[in-house]
């Protein structure tokens, strides 16, 4: 994505992931040791992560990066694109891991960091478990599924998922349809419309702390208390396992914790 080489040391000793995913992965890798800087965010899904912040997902000044002297940088594609092409031109070396579509993304993603960690076959054993994992919740659903709406807020920015998202692969774990599932589209922004065509059983909003939502007022603006007046509201946060947007191995957990979330809806028929 970078259209450049990186000539990577054998194996790299000084990473720095901007990438909370990557980091989670780094960690339960055996390689937390290696991290020598990281994101505000990743501190959330690792236990005593003592590597310092040199940057977040969109702005990281590359005179902080060069003082910890990486052979490594973790960035991924998307918005974050930007950033990555910034720190490459100041001279660092950086390797961009595409944004899963779907939870054999995240699954890729695990096993190209054991590569460049030199740590291959515990990342593919680590894959397999975690996909072990996935198989097992989604042999275990019931029918029929709930049908699940998600809101998602960046910010100000507000999106919903569709079929090329591994949010999609979370829900269908988790023993739900999303009903945006056959879209050809990983994030866009809802058509309130459709939401209420698409006839929900459960909404799962997800907000950051800096900017909350309160999704009761929300629903009331948007007249769903009287179109979707069933509608049940899950509310997903940052916190390891209750984040639906985080693709590291607590993804699993967090598909257990929407599982039994979504148990006990009241499908329409």
């Amino acid at each position: 994505m970078l259209k450049t080489e990186l000539d990577l040391p054998a194996p790299p000793r000084r990473v720095v992931s901007l990438v909370s995913a990557a980091t989670e992965t780094i960690a339960t890798l055996g390689c937390k040791e290696r991290l020598v800087g990281v994101s505000p965010y990743c501190g959330r899904y690792v236990t005593n992560l003592d590597a310092p912040v040199v940057g977040d997902y969109l702005k990281a000044a590359p005179e902080r990066l060069h003082a910890v002297a990486p052979d490594l940088v973790l960035v991924t594609s998307g918005v974050q694109l930007a950033l990555g092409r910034k720190l490459m031109a100041a001279g660092l070396p950086v390797f961009v891991l595409p944004l899963p579509c779907s939870r054999f993304g995240i699954w890729q993603n695990t096993v190209t960091l054991g590569a460049l960690l030199q740590v291959l076959p515990a990342a593919r054993s680590l894959a397999e478990r975690l996909d072990t994992e996935c198989q097992r919740r989604v042999s275990t659903a019931t029918s029929p599924r709930p049908r699940v709406y998600v809101e998602l807020w960046f910010g100000k920015y507000l999106r919903t998922v569709g079929g090329l998202s591994f949010i999609h692969d979370l829900i269908a774990v988790a023993g739900g349809e999303n009903i945006f599932g056959s879209e050809p589209v990983s994030y866009v922004e809802p058509d309130f419309g459709a939401v209420v065509r698409g006839q929900p059983d459960v909404a799962v909003f997800f907000s950051e702390p800096e900017y909350p939502i309160d999704s009761q007022v929300l629903i009331r603006e948007r007249g769903w208390h009287r179109t979707l007046p069933a509608l049940r509201v899950i509310e997903s946060s940052v916190d390891r396992g209750r984040n639906v947007i985080h693709d590291g191995p607590s993804f699993v957990e967090t598909a257990a914790w929407l599982q039994q979330q979504l148990q006990g809806t009241r499908v329409q028929p």
